[in-house]
């Protein structure tokens, strides 16, 4: 029921292998996640957080939004899909005031405040809707649309690359965030994801050619949302493998490169899932690249972590390994790495992955992990002392 508040599930633990204490926010046996991290739960000011809960539902797995109070712990509902958010599908504003999810063929938009629900955008075709992004001046939302790929998908990345090889066509669509039009902006003959606005340049967008990494050609585009065109951003060669591109908070486009062989997948099995045990003397680093597709910067990170994350400066990443989660400090010409927790997620599902995500204070680190069953969000304080 959309208004409802539960109560505070805070429960506090030292981590068995580091020592530092880790807030778990959500106990009561419900499935719980927070935003992709291209999104960012967290409300500036960093009091509360907008996460995903099937607590409400009667049935697991069908998803709502629901605002945290940080410091009291008290949970509010705030929206209430019958047949529930798409997960992952998600995005909002940094300051949290407006949320754009797809629910079923339909993206909606929500004034958290008034809790003004409406419909923007219905889908007519066979073509699905990807994960939303709003502008910096909050007039449109960007997505991805591609035709419906008649491939079964699943848990351990199951159908991922038959849907890229079935999908050719895609389209990059910009909804005005009053629902009085939409835009195809961009169009071409892969599957395409990630659509992220740049977040100080409303004419900047950027989006990938989805798929396993070592297939995709070409990973990163940058486009030019006046001209309408693109240019590759950080051109990859033959021994490339390139993803989890973010935006910087100072407009610079974040990359991993695990070079040779890795389809940028981790499964239940703590392996890849469509290439197994190919061994090179390649180092992987990550790049920071500008607007124009040029790389800035670019640092060896001879590490296995399935996600990153970058503070305000660009200084210190947080990664998710298999089992823990570590600090990454790339402030100069060498990275140092330092494990922060242990998470012991099972990686079974998106759900499912970690996620690690700084506060906009960069004191805070916000993370999903379904050690105990099922999904529950974890916090931790970089300030306070092991």
């Amino acid at each position: 029921m959309i208004g409802k508040v539960y109560s505070s599930e805070f429960k506090s633990y030292q981590d068995a292998k580091t020592g530092r204490l880790v807030t778990q926010l959500t106990t009561n046996g419900s499935n719980n996640f927070h935003f992709y991290f291209t999104d960012n739960s967290f409300t500036y000011g960093n009091s509360e957080i907008l996460f995903l809960s099937d607590r409400a539902s009667m049935a697991a797995n069908i998803f709502n939004l629901f605002k945290m109070d940080l410091h009291t712990g008290e949970m509010t509902q705030l929206t209430d899909e019958k047949v529930g958010i798409t997960p992952g599908y998600i995005t909002k504003t940094p300051e949290s005031d407006l949320v754009v999810y797809v629910t079923d063929n339909k993206i909606r938009k929500l004034n958290v405040a008034t809790l003004e629900n409406q419909i923007i955008y219905e889908e007519k075709g066979r073509v699905h809707l990807g994960h939303p992004h709003i502008s910096p001046n909050k007039r449109y939302v960007g997505i991805a649309r591609n035709e419906e790929a008649e491939i079964e998908r699943g848990a351990n990345y199951k159908g991922f690359k038959e849907t890229m090889y079935a999908t050719k066509r895609g389209w990059i669509t910009l909804i005005s965030l009053d629902g009085h039009e939409a835009i195809d902006v961009y169009e071409d003959t892969h599957w395409l994801g990630h659509f992220q606005f740049s977040p100080d340049d409303d004419t900047v967008a950027m989006f990938c050619h989805e798929g396993p990494w070592n297939l995709v050609h070409q990973r990163i585009w940058i486009l030019d949302l006046i001209s309408r065109t693109v240019k590759a951003c950080f051109r990859q060669g033959e021994d490339d493998c390139v993803g989890h591109e973010f935006w910087t908070r100072d407009g610079l486009v974040f990359f991993d490169n695990r070079r040779k062989g890795h389809d940028g997948t981790i499964t239940v099995n703590k392996t890849q899932a469509t290439i197994q045990d190919e061994h090179t003397n390649q180092v992987p680093y990550i790049g920071l690249v500008d607007k124009k597709g040029y790389i800035k910067r670019k640092l060896d990170l001879p590490y296995y972590c399935n996600h990153y994350h970058s503070n305000e400066q660009n200084t210190l990443l947080v990664g998710d390994e298999v089992e823990d989660l570590v600090l990454i400090n790339i402030e100069g010409d060498k990275a140092e790495i330092e494990t922060l927790c242990t998470h012991h997620t099972s990686w079974k599902t998106q759900n499912t992955h970690c996620h690690p995500t700084f506060s906009w204070d960069n004191k805070n680190i916000l993370y999903t992990s379904d050690r105990d069953g099922v999904c529950n969000l974890y916090l931790i304080n970089l300030e306070e002392e092991c």
